[in-house]
């Protein structure tokens, strides 16, 4: 009768639980499906770090046709258009894309967004391009 009490008791505080193997098994499958879905993270990352560029390409291309309207040229100073460059990532700013204007002339102007950071790892800088007619255009895909 003393082993029927004991029996009970100890049937009493068993504790369901999984066993390592199982926990192991879960991971590597969670692991194996996270590896499946980063590659297409980048894309989603790349377009969305591009909106930087975009904008201030923007900005610059209505800052140009401010300064062409007040003195009848485009310029390739930021002073002069009044444009300041938010600091870029190697200078410990947040900016992820370096501007630049590459052409300025009477008739127009080429500015660039030079990306400081290779997003997929493929050795190509993302570049995007605007003109005096607000041709916003990739001119390296990333």
């Amino acid at each position: 009768m003393n082993k029927k009490i004991v029996s009970l008791s100890l049937k009493k505080y068993h504790l369901k639980a999984y066993s390592l193997s199982e926990i192991l098994i879960v991971l590597c499958i969670i692991g194996i499906l996270i590896y499946l879905v980063l590659p297409n993270q980048t894309s989603i990352v790349t377009s969305a770090k591009s909106i930087e560029a975009q904008n201030m390409l923007s900005m610059i291309h209505g800052l140009e046709k401010s300064h062409f309207y007040r003195y009848s040229k485009y310029s390739s100073n930021f002073d002069e258009l009044g444009f300041e460059h938010a600091l870029t990532i190697d200078k410990g700013g947040q900016a992820v894309y370096k501007i630049e204007i590459i052409e300025a002339s009477l008739s127009g102007f080429k500015a660039t967004a030079t990306s400081l950071q290779d997003f997929d790892g493929d050795g190509n800088f993302n570049t995007w391009q605007i003109d005096q007619d607000r041709m916003l255009k990739e001119i390296i895909k990333d």
